[in-house]
């Protein structure tokens, strides 16, 4: 069974988290904390090379049937760069929450607009992730990590 495209992205996912992990072996311990610099960056590292030993394990399992062609998302990707750009550029001037929920929202109805059947609780779905999304980022990030999120000169907040 030959290797496809997916075995070849895990394959460098893996190569690439390994040494980044043991790359994190040598910075410095903190004194003043029992966590230091290292420990986030250790977990995304070992994280992401799960993951990748998945997909190659996965890819290695599979029956290669040849896959329909499916027609390239050239506009999806340029829309999706697009709005990306918009949510930086309104960053400081709506600040975090605002330009997140409204970027999470935009995105989500991009890449996968509500469909006329299921079309209200699409629309709450769609809420209802951007809303989490932002305020599980907003108090990991202020509360838990302390990190100080850009505030809007528009908004205030």
């Amino acid at each position: 069974m030959p290797i496809t495209r997916d075995g070849v992205a895990g394959l460098v996912c893996l190569a690439g988290s390994l040494l980044l992990l043991w790359l994190s072996i040598g910075l410095p311990q903190s004194a003043l904390v029992p966590i230091g610099p290292a420990f986030y960056p250790r977990i995304l590292f070992a994280v992401t090379a799960v993951l990748a030993a998945a997909l190659i394990v996965t890819d290695l399992r599979r029956r290669h049937r040849p896959a329909a062609a499916k027609p390239a998302q050239y506009r999806l990707v340029v829309l999706t760069f697009a709005i990306f750009t918009g949510y930086v550029v309104l960053l400081p001037l709506l600040g975090y929450r605002l330009a997140t929920l409204l970027f999470v929202a935009v995105l989500q109805v991009v890449i996968e607009p509500p469909t006329a059947p299921l079309r209200g609780r699409r629309w709450g779905l769609v809420a209802a992730v951007a809303l989490g999304t932002m305020l599980v980022t907003y108090y990991v990030f202020e509360g838990y990590l302390s990190v100080l999120l850009p505030r809007g000169r528009l908004t205030g907040f």
